[in-house]
């Protein structure tokens, strides 16, 4: 992970989910898609602390546990913390943004 970056800065991201979640059994693939999101997420942002979105977590979970989307679009969102006792004085938000196709 590189240094943490103190501006707040939105930014769309498309996540090819298909790739990330190959080798993983039916069962385990949208659990570990959303573990894939957060960590993508952190890696972009350079923020520890990652928070979903309602939305992105019913796209993720909308064809059910085992058929996760194959790509999925992404607006993540560097906020500040507003809670004086937070370890980190930043988060990043991760919602999901509807698009029509991925072109």
């Amino acid at each position: 992970m590189g240094k943490v970056q103190q501006d707040l800065i939105s930014r769309d991201y498309t996540i090819v989910l298909s790739k990330r979640i190959r080798t993983v059994s039916y069962k385990k693939r949208a659990p570990r898609a959303i573990k894939e999101i957060r960590k993508f997420a952190t890696q972009a942002m350079g923020t520890k602390d990652i928070r979903l979105s309602a939305d992105l977590n019913k796209k993720v979970w909308s064809k059910g546990v085992k058929n996760v989307p194959v790509r999925i679009r992404v607006r993540l969102s560097r906020k500040r913390n507003d809670n004086e006792e937070a370890d980190e004085s930043l988060y990043t938000l991760v919602e999901a943004v509807e698009v029509a196709d991925f072109k």
